[in-house]
């Protein structure tokens, strides 16, 4: 069959204004889409000429597909030097919504989105806008609704409850379908909290607790005493929440910031030194212990770009930071030990001193190897336990 239009493709331009939402969206409002005139690739003159019977036969075709399907026809009559005049449909007519719903078998579908903008709209009415605009979040989450409407419904008469979502007590709803929920939660508690309750300066499902004023997991910040005269109740290593930490205010003069954990864990004895693990790029954890502002501040991280990064991020919360070990002597001395860093990153750092941005420079330079990078354990620990030592008399 030549490329003139088929029951499918009436179909198919149907089936895209189900996947946009079209055809839902026109059970909230009626916009004005029906009835529906759907235009027909037809024969040409020239096709006619050569391709009669086949025209002919599709003719055929769209007239028992109008009969079976209850669409109707728009004609058009056709003058041919040869063949006369013909009837050739030129468009599909649909005249209803429901009429394309039937088409397209999505009655029960259509059904159900009915019954459930019904119940959502009954409770929140300032849902309609969200309604509009995500027709099928509706359907997506069909078996949830009644549960959803109830946290919200519960939400709204406790503002900012400051418990953890374990402790709702609400039929069928626990911590995992909250959890599991949490993007479509935010976009809709958003629409129907008052602003006083949505802290909107926490975002992303990380920030969904503190958002609406829920208790969360708290932060913990895990730190070694090095000097085991300062060990507590005779423990050296301890994790203990943020809040906690931000108030410790340890006797140790100096502390080790250490962005890996093996590393952090080799760490030899030293007097009057604390040693916290980074982890990374975490370390906005950090960035507000106020008695580490009158501690000696050192950090140690990989030899490479990211390192350089992390050491300028910690220095803008605490500019007296000194880095330890992120310097072009260690990088030299470990030549058997240089890595390939896989994916480098290049920003302007402003916190480094002059050795530092030397050296960082070039590493973004290539100027030893491409891509290079010394990882904190391949430093030989002999070194480490000399330059550990040197700290001492140091600072």
């Amino acid at each position: 069959m030549p490329n003139w239009s088929t029951h499918k493709d009436i179909l198919a331009r149907l089936e895209r204004l189900w996947n946009s939402g079209r055809l839902l969206r026109e059970q909230l409002h009626d916009s004005g889409l029906f009835p529906l005139r759907i235009p027909l690739k037809k024969p040409s003159s020239k096709e006619l000429d050569c391709q009669f019977d086949k025209a002919r036969h599709w003719v055929s075709q769209w007239q028992a597909n109008s009969r079976r399907q209850g669409y109707r026809l728009e004609w058009k009559t056709l003058h041919h030097r040869v063949h006369g005049k013909n009837q050739l449909p030129v468009a599909v007519h649909i005249d209803s919504h429901e009429q394309a719903i039937k088409l397209l078998d999505k009655i029960a579908q259509s059904q159900q989105f009915n019954e459930l903008s019904a119940l959502l709209l009954s409770a929140f009415p300032s849902l309609a806008d969200w309604l509009q605009r995500k027709p099928h979040q509706l359907l997506a989450h069909a078996p949830d609704w009644e549960r959803l409407i109830a946290l919200m419904q519960w939400l709204k008469e406790h503002p900012r409850p400051e418990i953890y979502l374990r402790q709702i007590d609400l039929p069928d709803i626990h911590s995992k379908f909250i959890e599991q929920h949490r993007g479509l939660l935010t976009e809709l508690l958003d629409q129907v909290l008052a602003d006083s309750q949505i802290e909107r300066s926490s975002r992303g499902v990380r920030g969904f607790e503190q958002r609406y004023g829920f208790r969360s997991k708290p932060l913990l910040v895990r730190f070694r005493l090095l000097d085991q005269a300062q060990w507590i109740h005779g423990l050296q290593d301890l994790s203990i929440p943020l809040t906690d930490f931000r108030r410790l205010d340890p006797p140790a003069k100096r502390i080790l910031i250490v962005e890996n954990e093996i590393t952090f864990l080799a760490l030899p004895d030293l007097s009057n030194t604390l040693a916290i693990f980074g982890k990374g790029y975490a370390l906005d954890v950090l960035a507000d212990i106020p008695w580490l502002n009158h501690k000696s501040l050192h950090y140690w991280s990989d030899l490479d770009t990211h390192g350089f990064v992390m050491l300028n991020q910690i220095r803008e919360y605490y500019p007296h930071t000194r880095s330890f070990l992120m310097d072009a002597e260690t990088l030299l001395a470990h030549k058997r030990q240089w890595g390939i860093e896989a994916k480098p990153v290049e920003r302007t750092l402003d916190y480094l001193t002059a050795d530092e941005e030397e050296v960082y420079q070039g590493l973004l330079q290539h100027r030893w190897q491409k891509n290079l990078r010394l990882e904190q354990e391949f430093i030989g620990f002999k070194w480490i336990k000399n330059r550990v030592a040197a700290l001492s008399t140091g600072s």
